[in-house]
């Protein structure tokens, strides 16, 4: 085999179980398409992971982690994961470019923001439809912008947006939004921040200078109306990153991978981290947990398969 263990994205959960699997001698390699962080490099202000009392942002946690790994004796590599096979001994990760074997897989993939899939929204991907507030915040000064979602991510998002843009407006399905307490309070005392509670976005409008408005169905008059806004920051769930799975691994209902308390999944060697797994919390220091628990269940799998550390290749 190449490497002891291949762990699949390098996000919070796979950059802990890469500083663990490390620590434990394992000859470990992390595969990531976006680089240290994953997603959260995009968060200007991170307050669910220990750290600092006033947080800091994903573009420091992630490289620090990565550092931390790397120090630990971890392997990097820049690819998008294909397809994962099981094969004699071990896994196959076949990559756009990586082609290599691993005893043991930590799947820490995370997972995609699911798409509103309205009119005009893939038109104006990249003019004015935007999913990264610390991106795209700083070119809407004195403007509208319209926030999609009520939850963590969504408000997160419109605080950061609120810093930049002369008006923030946060549209949600719901009566009441479903981000945590503290969030709802802060975005509450914002002069700038708007809630429009029980709507639906039906539609993203705009000409060749990007979006002008947005469409919106009141859920509970069943009437539509228009928003006018420069900008739409989509942030209504996420989607498990699963299509790479081998038919034999068990997922769940919501398309997660079903794990033991291991975070074993039914095919073994096989374990998974994060938000990509069944019943997780989506809390960052929770899938720094995960993470954890992964690798040491892998180093201990290894044991039991007879791999010692660093000689599996």
């Amino acid at each position: 085999m190449d490497h002891d263990v291949v762990i699949i994205g390098a996000g919070i959960a796979g950059l802990n179980a890469a500083v663990t699997a490390a620590r434990y001698g394992l000859d470990t390699l992390v595969i990531d398409k976006l680089g240290a962080g994953g997603q959260v490099i995009n968060v200007d202000r991170i307050e669910n992971f220990p750290g600092p009392a006033e947080g800091m942002s994903g573009f420091e946690l992630g490289p620090a982690l990565q550092m931390q790994a790397d120090e630990a004796g971890a392997e990097f590599a820049l690819d998008s994961v294909e397809k994962l096979e099981k094969i004699e001994g071990g896994f196959r990760i076949i990559g756009s470019e990586l082609n290599l074997t691993a005893s043991a897989v930590i799947i820490a993939a995370g997972s995609s923001r699911r798409k509103l899939g309205v009119p005009g929204e893939a038109e104006f991907e990249g003019r004015g439809v935007s999913h990264c507030a610390s991106c795209d915040g700083p070119l809407l000064r004195g403007k509208s912008v319209c926030v999609v979602g009520g939850g963590d991510s969504a408000l997160d998002e419109a605080l950061a947006l609120s810093a930049h843009a002369e008006q923030v407006r946060i549209v949600h399905r719901g009566e009441r939004p479903t981000a945590r307490h503290s969030l709802v309070e802060s975005c509450r005392a914002t002069a700038n921040i708007e809630f429009i509670p029980a709507r639906t976005v039906e539609r993203i409008n705009g000409d060749d200078g990007g979006v002008t408005s947005v469409t919106l169905l009141d859920r509970n008059a069943d009437t539509g109306s228009e928003l006018p806004c420069h900008a739409v920051f989509v942030y209504v769930g996420l989607e498990p990153n699963v299509d790479f799975l081998p038919d034999g691994i068990e997922l769940a209902p919501d398309g997660r991978i079903s794990v033991d308390l291991t975070m074993e999944s039914s095919l073994s060697g096989v374990f998974a981290a994060g938000d990509v797994r069944s019943q997780s919390v989506a809390h960052l220091a929770a899938s720094a947990g995960d993470g954890v628990t992964a690798a040491i269940y892998a180093a201990r799998y290894l044991k039991t398969i007879k791999v010692s550390p660093s000689a599996s290749s």
